[in-house]
């Protein structure tokens, strides 16, 4: 076959990666999720580990803990079709299952020092995935960090039960080996001026997160024996466990408030209470992360809002109210309601309030450093930037990846003069797969866990989930629709000879009337018809297709194609 390939920067093009590879639109990041799961599927470990990389700096990391927006819009998740692949599971796999362990990084070309210095105050993932792509284009970076170790967040915000540290640290290092300068245990505004910085480097690019915890503000909040989210796995994560007696309870609705109840479990608990002021259809977090709390014995109670904090000289426990949920506000906006007269008490040792968190501000020159434009990562001091959760507000990690990523793209424009990044659809000849009929009904693989309770809360090191071995990676991979490959008919070659429907699996090719397109050109619909005298075309609807290329082997006139289309980002030489 004759590989041929072009790379395009048309609208059209781009428009039909949005509307026909879901996953990846989905991805703050734009990993090539069918391109990665395809890698895996023929056990190219390596190859997978190394296309996740390229776009999210992390694959060991957020194979893990990524909140996973891709799975909401996987094609197998789709009524008929069951539950979506398991795409974050299958990206730690390749990360377990790779040989290169410890040469994360070397297929990278790095740049030659382009004679440009940048400082980066904080070692998140924003931070660290901005300091990557500036490294490689032969930038000096110097990171700032106030904690006495690199990652930010996920070092310091996240158990170790649900992220192992040498993990973490394994693809930290693979980012600093680069060239990167690490200045831990400093902090921006104490031990060194904002002000100082910008006269010694030619960009500043804050990227401190969100350590400033939110307080609910009711009358007992100061009482010994409670803890704000954020602090207390501040402290958990370092070491410092405090006594949390033995009932607990947890008020919030996020990954911080899952994480304090489960670590307070591992701490001695013997009752931990997760309270929500709506309902566990609206929690955010993941499927996974619900059911494991679960089966370690963490109750969930719904629609419950804290009045107060009970107690003398500590914490006894809080009153809440039954609640309602309001939808007859403007625009259809949910309104907390709290009942009359259902006030009631829970006991507690410990109280710990994890709603949320903001940026703790930096200031240069008595003015505070705040993100302008998220568009162009500017702030409102020239020649600082701001990145990831500081510029947001509380998120999420891939979601900060892709912020540090954009923001180094955009200093570098501005410090360099040019770009270094162009973002291409590839589109590429491919052979047909043979993909089974028979995988749509494979169900998705649970990933393996540590079984027994007991042994999951010796510590709060063993971590929960054990990864999917080679087998059962290869059989989750399989469920992949793998909608990167794009199977056409060739119409004014097709004799109409039905060969092709006949065979397809799914209802995936029609005859159609009038093929629908977006101002840019893309294909948006198709007006299917029954009547011969009306069919200008028979098409492969791909977003039904499930690429199994039983098609093209029966077609007589050799007029269906496969093409392999993936949204790229070019780097571009010096």
């Amino acid at each position: 076959m004759d590989n041929h390939c072009i790379f395009s920067t048309e609208k059209e093009d781009f428009d039909y990666m949005d509307i026909n590879v879901p996953c990846q639109k989905a991805c703050p990041a734009d990993t090539n999720i069918p391109a990665y799961i395809q890698a895996l599927f023929e056990e190219k470990y390596d190859s997978s580990y190394d296309i996740n990389r390229k776009s999210n700096i992390f694959p060991g990391v957020l194979g893990r803990i990524c909140s996973r927006p891709c799975e909401e819009l996987c094609r197998h998740g789709e009524d008929e079709l069951g539950n979506p692949v398991n795409i974050c599971h299958i990206k730690r796999a390749a990360s377990d299952l790779r040989n290169n362990d410890d040469k994360s990084n070397e297929n990278e070309i790095k740049l030659p020092d382009c004679g440009k210095k940048v400082a980066i105050i904080g070692s998140g993932p924003a931070g660290l995935a901005a300091a990557h792509d500036l490294a490689l284009i032969g930038v000096a970076v110097t990171i700032f960090e106030s904690f006495d170790q690199s990652g930010g967040m996920l070092r310091y915000g996240i158990p170790e039960f649900r992220l192992p540290r040498d993990i973490l640290q394994k693809e930290i290092d693979a980012i600093l080996s680069l060239g990167i300068t690490l200045k831990t245990g400093t902090e921006v505004g104490k031990d060194i001026e904002l002000e100082d910085l910008r006269g010694e480097y030619d960009a500043v690019l804050v990227a401190t997160g969100c350590y400033k915890a939110n307080r609910i503000n009711i009358p007992g909040d100061e009482l010994p024996g409670v803890f704000m989210g954020l602090d207390f796995m501040i402290n958990v994560c370092r070491g410092k466990f405090p006594d949390v007696g033995k009932k607990v309870i947890v008020i919030g609705a996020g990954f911080t408030a899952f994480d304090c109840a489960r670590s307070a479990l591992r701490l001695g608990a013997g009752e931990v209470t997760i309270c929500l002021r709506r309902t566990e259809e609206d929690l955010t977090v993941t499927e996974d992360e619900i059911l494991q709390t679960k089966i370690e014995g963490i109750k969930i109670n719904s629609l419950m809002l804290a009045g107060k904090i009970i107690g003398d000289k500590k914490v006894e426990g809080v009153e809440f109210a039954r609640t309602r949920i309001d939808k007859s506000g403007p625009d259809g906006k949910q309104k907390i309601v709290p009942l009359e007269g259902s006030e009631f008490i829970m006991p507690a040792d410990t109280l710990i309030i994890a709603t949320g968190q903001t940026p703790q501000l930096i200031t240069c020159s008595n003015r505070e450093i705040s993100g302008e434009d998220q568009k162009t990562f500017k702030s409102s001091t020239p020649g600082v930037y701001v990145a990831g959760d500081y510029l947001t507000g509380p998120t999420t990690v891939i979601n900060a990846i892709a912020l540090g990523r954009n923001a180094a793209e955009r200093i570098a424009r501005d410090i360099i003069g040019k770009n270094f990044l162009e973002k291409a659809v590839s589109i590429q000849d491919a052979d047909i797969t043979h993909r089974q009929r028979a995988w749509d009904f494979l169900p998705r693989q649970d990933m393996p866990t540590i079984k027994s309770v007991e042994d999951r809360l010796k510590n709060i090191k063993p971590e929960v989930e054990k990864g999917f071995p080679s087998q059962q990676a290869n059989e989750e991979s399989k469920r992949c629709y793998l909608c990167y490959l794009h199977y056409e008919i060739d119409i004014d070659r097709c004799i109409y000879c039905f060969y092709c429907i006949d065979v397809a699996p799914r209802d995936c090719i029609k005859l159609v009337k009038e093929i629908k397109t977006n101002e840019n050109g893309a294909i948006i619909g198709l007006d299917e018809t029954s009547s011969w005298k009306n069919v200008n075309a028979i098409v492969i609807d791909n977003s039904r297709c499930i690429r199994c290329g039983e098609c093209a082997k029966v077609c007589p006139m050799d007029c269906i194609s496969v093409s392999r289309v993936e949204l790229i980002e070019k780097r571009l030489q010096s």
